[in-house]
């Protein structure tokens, strides 16, 4: 095997295991990127409160299986799950252009239309029952946006193609108050 294969599979390995733990960092993204936008005080101390009791009944309630299986069920969900390409289709760039991509596939009935991210975004406060009737109504706005068409599909082209990584992200220069 020649120093460019390993290098290639070694790159594939990383990214697929980033891919494998990658909810950790979609949850804790806003702690270490922006902390000071993190709202420390009565409502997050009251929230882990209700968070930890819950999950204190639940292991009194039904072992610590139970807990085992809410926690095993998170990670799974966000990883390499079929589903979870959604967090590259809405977040990363992968044709060099766009920053977003809807995805009008089957998969959407089994996530509350959560494909529907370019409709999503331009009218956050539609539920998401009501995303596709967005794109109907308006197709000129939707359907010459680039979409994502496989979300299992997106997930192995994330691990496979050395054009994207975990940096395939837009970040903005923050404007300073003369700017602005």
């Amino acid at each position: 095997i020649t120093r460019t294969a390993t290098c290639y599979i070694d790159h594939c390995l990383r990214k697929a295991a980033f891919m494998f733990f990658q909810i950790f960092a979609y949850a804790l993204r806003p702690c270490l990127m922006k902390p000071e936008l993190v709202p420390y005080g009565k409502w997050l101390a009251i929230n882990w409160a209700v968070q930890l009791t819950f999950d204190g009944l639940m292991v009194a309630w039904l072992g610590p299986k139970a807990l085992l299986y809410m926690l095993l069920s998170t990670f799974m969900a966000g990883s390499l799950h079929p589903c979870a390409g959604h967090f590259l289709a809405e977040h990363y760039v992968t044709n060099g252009e766009t920053e977003t991509y809807s995805y009008y596939g089957p998969l959407n009935v089994f996530c509350y239309n959560v494909g529907y991210h370019n409709e999503h975004h331009d009218f956050p406060n539609v539920p998401w029952s009501g995303l596709a009737k967005v794109r109907e109504i308006a197709p000129e706005f939707y359907d010459h946006l680039p979409q994502c068409e496989s979300w299992p599909g997106m997930i192995i082209k994330y691990i496979f193609d050395d054009t994207i990584s975990p940096y395939s992200r837009v970040k903005r220069q923050r404007l300073s108050k003369k700017e602005e």
